[in-house]
C-alpha cells in the first residue's frame, strides 16, 4: 500500500507560473484562429461529418484495420517463436521475412500487392513439379480488398514479431524450466504460462502499432482501394472544390477512432499489468491488510518524513 500522508507541496515558483500562463495563451490564441477562421469553413465540416460516402470510408478503415492487425498478430507469433527456434531453417526463414517487409516501404509493398494479377494471372496450388489440383484467376481470387488486407497485415507482422521476441525473451527463463519440471508440454508452457506473462511487455506497443495502423490505411489507394476514409474525403473534396473542410472531417473520424483505441489500450495495460505494480486495490484488500494498514499510519507518516534513520540498528551491527 502505497499512501503519501504527509502531503508534501512544492515551493512556490514564479518561473512555472509564467511559463503556464505563456502555454495557455497560446493554446486560447490557436483555438480562436481555429474557430473564427472562416477559411476552415466550419458549416461544410457539420455537413460532411456524416455524410454516407463518409461513415462508408470509417467503416472500410476500421476493418482494414482489424484485418490487417489479425494477419500482423497471427504472423507475428509464429516468426517470433520461430526466431527463438533451433531449427536454423525456421530462424532464417523468420530472419528474412523480417528484414524483407521492414527494410521496404509499405507504400512499394502496397503498389506490388495491387499490380499481383499482373504478375501471376493464375494461382496455381498442387504437388511441385506434379500434378495440378486447383487453379484460380488471380484478379478474381485477389482483389482490391484482399491486396489492402495481404500488404497491410503481411508488413505489420514484420514489426509486432520483433515486439512479440521481445515480449517473450523479457519473461524469465526460469519460468519455462520450472513448467517443464511439471511435465507440462510446450504448447502448455507457451499458452498458460509464458503469454500471459509476455503480454505485459507487448500490450502497449501493440497498441501503439494498432493507432498507427489505423492511419496507414490511407496508403491503401495504391493498391487501388477506393472506399476508405482518407480517398473518400479527398474525392468529396475535389468535386465541392472544398479540400480543407474535408480534411477536417477526416481528422475528426481518426482523432476519435484512436482516442476509442487508447481507452482500450489503458484497459489492456491495467489488466495485464496486475500484479507487477505492488500495488493492491482497496476492495482487493482482506480486513487484516486493512487493519494493519490503519495500524500501521503513525509509522509510515514518521517514515516519510525522513526524520530518523531507515535503518535504526546501523550504528550498532557490525
Amino acid at each position: 500500500m502505497n499512501k503519501n500522508l504527509n502531503r508534501p507541496r512544492p515551493v512556490f515558483s514564479p518561473g512555472r507560473l509564467i511559463s503556464a500562463i505563456i502555454v495557455a495563451l497560446v493554446v486560447v490564441l490557436v483555438i480562436k484562429g481555429l474557430v473564427t477562421n472562416p477559411n476552415f469553413e466550419w458549416p461544410t465540416v457539420w455537413e460532411y461529418l456524416f455524410y454516407p460516402t463518409i461513415l462508408t470510408g470509417v467503416g472500410y478503415t476500421i476493418l482494414l484495420t482489424i484485418i490487417a492487425m489479425a494477419i500482423g498478430v497471427a504472423l507475428a507469433l509464429l516468426f517470433a517463436v520461430m526466431r527463438q527456434s533451433e531449427n536454423p531453417v525456421l530462424k532464417g526463414v523468420a530472419w528474412f521475412y523480417i528484414w524483407f517487409f521492414r527494410g521496404t516501404p509499405i507504400y512499394t509493398q502496397l503498389i506490388f500487392w495491387g499490380l499481383l494479377p499482373t504478375l501471376y494471372k493464375h494461382i496455381t496450388l498442387g504437388v511441385p513439379f506434379g500434378p495440378t489440383l486447383f487453379t484460380f484467376d488471380t484478379a478474381t481470387v485477389v482483389n482490391s480488398m484482399v491486396a489492402a488486407c495481404l500488404g497491410l497485415g503481411l508488413n505489420e507482422g514484420a514489426y509486432l514479431a520483433e515486439i512479440f521476441r521481445s515480449g517473450l525473451k523479457a519473461v524469465d527463463p526460469g519460468q519455462w524450466e520450472a513448467a517443464t519440471a511439471l511435465g507440462m508440454k510446450h504448447g502448455q508452457i507457451m499458452r498458460r504460462i509464458i503469454l500471459p506473462q509476455a503480454m505485459r511487455v507487448i500490450v502497449p506497443p501493440t497498441g501503439n502499432e494498432t493507432i498507427s495502423m489505423l492511419k496507414t490505411t490511407s496508403l491503401v489507394s495504391a493498391v487501388p482501394f477506393t472506399l476508405e476514409l482518407t480517398f473518400a474525403e479527398q474525392n468529396i473534396g475535389s468535386r465541392i472544390f472544398a479540400p480543407i473542410p474535408l480534411l477536417l472531417v477526416a481528422a475528426i473520424w481518426y482523432l476519435l477512432i484512436t482516442s476509442i483505441l487508447m481507452v482500450g489500450q489503458g484497459y489492456l495495460e491495467r489488466y495485464y499489468g496486475k500484479g507487477f505494480d505492488g500495488r493492491e486495490k482497496p476492495e482487493t484488500q482482506s480486513r487484516f491488510s486493512k487493519w494493519l494498514a490503519a495500524k500501521s499510519s503513525r509509522q509510515l507518516a514518521v517514515a516519510q518524513a525522513h526524520t530518523t534513520k531507515d535503518d535504526p540498528m546501523i550504528d550498532v551491527t557490525p
